[in-house]
């Protein structure tokens, strides 16, 4: 009898080949399931809203070689807080703090609120830096913050007409108010002027379409401006609307630092921000403790390398400036400033720009590192 070995077929190839058909559709059909649920997720990961593991988020090592015609990919760019800065307090600056206080001092009846922070470092220097004053037209920085912040959230658009009524009309600075009532101006036009001219119209055309003063002061709260309120509509010749020199330099770095507004937010509001025509508080105290030429403060900081984007506040009661100062090595700080002293007094308006001169020291550019070869 034969064995029953012998009858069996030898093994094919078919076995194997099916199981590697199998393998290799399974592969595909993983790799296109992997592929879409990433490209779903890559605007979510671009946010920040959801975060991949460390396994899929390899670094680039600092001394990979990089071809000469191509751009490195930047895997793991860094995050808004280390290249923009922090609004933060670190390392005060007590010889600035004590030479503001000494200038104070020589003035005792006038009030004073003072504040500035090194953004990159976190020095800082402070005289009653929360301290609410009289805000004038200071507080239209923080009113631009509030009404680009519409425009992010696309509850506002930058070229909607706003109607001129008898409620918003306001005398003072501007021309808007010249203009017949129902005349409508585009937003972009509305919020320039507002910081160009520092047209109180235009102010209470912004604080009107963003709801009013109660739903502005509650944007205001939200942010941490607590001593900032709007109270009246402008011009407050009684300075009933307040603010404190931390306020106001906190709306600048909030958009400067990237916690508040988009990068096209944050280049609307430097550019409007760019156009105002008063400059001789903060820019012109800057200038004047740098020393050299004392011409016109903005061209003459621009020849030392240094550029200031203020909006001031003057209404004869109180005085401000606020601004956003750049370095000639590319730092940045913010810095204000809130007097309020008898009406139309000199005192105030040089007290600002002497402790604005006294800032100089602290914000020298660092010298240039050798060039590497």
């Amino acid at each position: 009898m034969a064995s029953s070995r012998s009858s069996q077929k030898p093994p094919g190839w078919g076995r194997p080949l099916r199981l590697l058909l199998r393998l290799v559709l399974m592969g595909v059909g993983l790799g296109v399931i992997t592929g879409s649920a990433l490209k779903l997720a890559g605007p979510a990961v671009q946010r920040r809203d959801l975060t991949l593991p460390s396994w899929l988020t390899p670094r680039v090592k600092p001394d990979q070689p990089v071809q000469s015609d191509s751009k490195p990919a930047i895997l793991n760019p860094p995050s808004s807080t280390d290249t923009l800065g922090r609004f933060e307090t670190k390392q005060e600056l007590t010889a600035l703090s004590k030479r503001w206080e000494a200038l104070a001092a020589q003035d005792p009846d006038l009030q004073v609120s003072a504040f500035m922070l090194a953004l990159d470092d976190g020095r800082y220097a402070q005289l009653n830096p929360d301290t609410a004053l009289p805000a004038a037209s200071a507080i239209k920085t923080p009113i631009l913050l509030v009404a680009i912040e519409e425009i992010d959230a696309g509850r506002l658009s930058w070229n909607e007409p706003l109607t001129l009524s008898k409620t918003v009309v306001g005398g003072g600075a501007g021309w808007m108010a010249s203009k017949p009532l129902g005349t409508r101006f585009p937003t972009y036009e509305v919020a320039t002027e507002m910081i160009r001219v520092s047209d109180n119209t235009a102010t209470n055309l912004l604080i009107e379409r963003v709801g009013g003063q109660a739903d502005l002061n509650e944007r205001f709260n939200s942010l941490g401006l607590s001593a900032t309120k709007v109270n009246n509509w402008l011009p407050d010749l009684k300075g009933t609307n307040t603010t404190s020199a931390r306020d106001l330099a906190r709306a600048i770095a909030l958009v400067d630092t990237g916690d508040a507004l988009s990068i096209r937010g944050r280049d609307l509001f430097r550019e409007v921000m760019g156009t105002s025509v008063t400059n001789r508080l903060l820019p012109g105290g800057l200038l004047k403790g740098l020393g050299g030429s004392q011409g016109k403060p903005d061209d003459s900081l621009m020849i030392k390398g240094y550029r200031v984007l203020n909006k001031t506040g003057d209404i004869g009661i109180a005085y401000a400036d606020a601004g956003l100062i750049e370095l000639p090595d590319g730092r940045r700080a913010v810095a204000a400033f809130v007097v309020k002293g008898p009406f139309n007094d000199p005192r105030s308006t040089e007290l600002i720009r002497n402790m604005a001169a006294a800032m100089a020291p602290v914000l020298k550019p660092k010298p240039a590192p050798p060039r590497q070869r």
